[in-house]
């Protein structure tokens, strides 16, 4: 028995917002002072880096469970499944639904009994929970489903990642810039088909980096001081995920005793294009080897960074060819990874 994708699907608002909208934003330092640079600049200079150009949000009558939804239909359907055989449905989130015009989670119920809901599954034994793992949420969930699924516990689960971060960001903040909405959704079965997962690598780093990402003021002092927002210590996790990711990346495809020269595809969540790419260098590094061309496809340049969603909506852009000049083939060598708030590593070798 092997344990494999069996069907992805995705959703992506059609709100853009692009670079130069925000033009005209107050952007101000973490202690309100003026940025002596003029916007079209601080926009510049934030291109250079993160490689983003535009990004997603969701219509405000759409909470991050409706995008969930969206996302699981599809990938049911690709999937070709009763949604009623279903046996674990995992949504993972930071935020819960966050109504528009308003910075307040709304986890109860959770994300995925309403995903359930909404798919009208009357199996009580579909059984249907959260993870709040940072940006490797969705990994995360498919570790366990994989690993319920090794364990005979089920048979057929669905992971999906959903999140509308601009409803939580500070305005004032030039990070703000990085985040979007989306949902990515999958579902893997048990098959015969040869193939599926053959490793994974999970870790917590707590003791001096918990903090990296946290619920802060605004940058704005006059805004009230109880409404709290998405920050970062944007530095510190650029630095931590350089040292640390690809030693994480490397252990996992050590354990799948796949070489590093038949891996195809590395799915990396969407976080800053520079540091992904650095992250990738470092790893080929660990192997003396360079890095093949196309070996990293990339969505943050139209997507932004929507934390859990990066990673399953770039695996169904790919597997339906959405993606230029990217393409996953039968027998291809993946390797998934993210490095998120907690701060949270993960990874997963898998032959497609």
């Amino acid at each position: 028995m092997n344990i494999k994708f069996t069907g992805t699907g995705s959703y992506i608002p059609n709100t853009i917002e692009k670079n130069e909208d925000f033009h005209q934003h107050e952007f101000l330092n973490a202690d309100g002072s003026k940025i002596d640079y003029p916007n079209e600049v601080i926009v510049e200079k934030f291109k250079a880096i993160t490689g983003i150009a535009e990004r997603r949000y969701a219509k405000p009558h759409l909470n991050s469970s409706d995008l969930a939804f969206f996302a699981a239909e599809k990938a049911i359907e690709n999937a070709n499944v009763d949604p009623e055989s279903l046996d674990y449905i995992i949504v993972a989130h930071n935020f819960g639904d966050v109504s528009s015009n308003s910075n307040q989670g709304d986890v109860l119920p959770c994300l995925a009994s309403k995903v359930k809901h909404s798919l009208r599954i009357k199996n009580p034994k579909c059984v249907a929970y959260d993870i709040l793992f940072g940006c490797p949420g969705w990994i995360e969930g498919v570790i366990q489903a994989q690993a319920f699924i090794k364990a005979g516990m089920a048979k057929k689960c669905l992971i999906i990642g959903s999140e509308t971060l601009s409803r939580v960001v500070d305005k004032h903040d030039r990070d703000s810039m990085i985040y979007s909405d989306g949902a990515g959704a999958t579902v893997i079965e048990a098959t015969n088909e040869e193939g599926g997962f053959l490793a994974h690598a999970t870790a917590s780093y707590t003791y001096d980096e918990a903090y990296y990402l946290f619920y802060g003021n605004s940058n704005n002092p006059n805004l009230k001081k109880d409404t709290k927002y998405l920050k970062m210590h944007g530095r510190k996790i650029y630095e931590f995920a350089l040292n640390n990711v690809p030693k994480a990346m490397k252990s996992c495809l050590d354990e799948s005793g796949v070489d590093i020269k038949d891996v195809k595809k590395i799915l990396i969540h969407q976080a800053n294009e520079k540091m992904d790419e650095a992250i990738i260098k470092r790893f080929y590094r660990l192997y003396k080897t360079d890095v093949p061309k196309d070996i990293m496809p990339m969505s943050i340049h139209k997507l932004g960074n929507s934390s859990v969603a990066t990673v399953p909506t770039l695996f169904d852009l790919i597997r339906h060819d959405k993606i230029e000049n990217q393409a996953i083939a039968k027998g291809d060598v993946i390797i998934f990874a993210s490095v998120g708030s907690g701060m949270h590593i993960n990874a997963i070798v898998y032959r497609y």
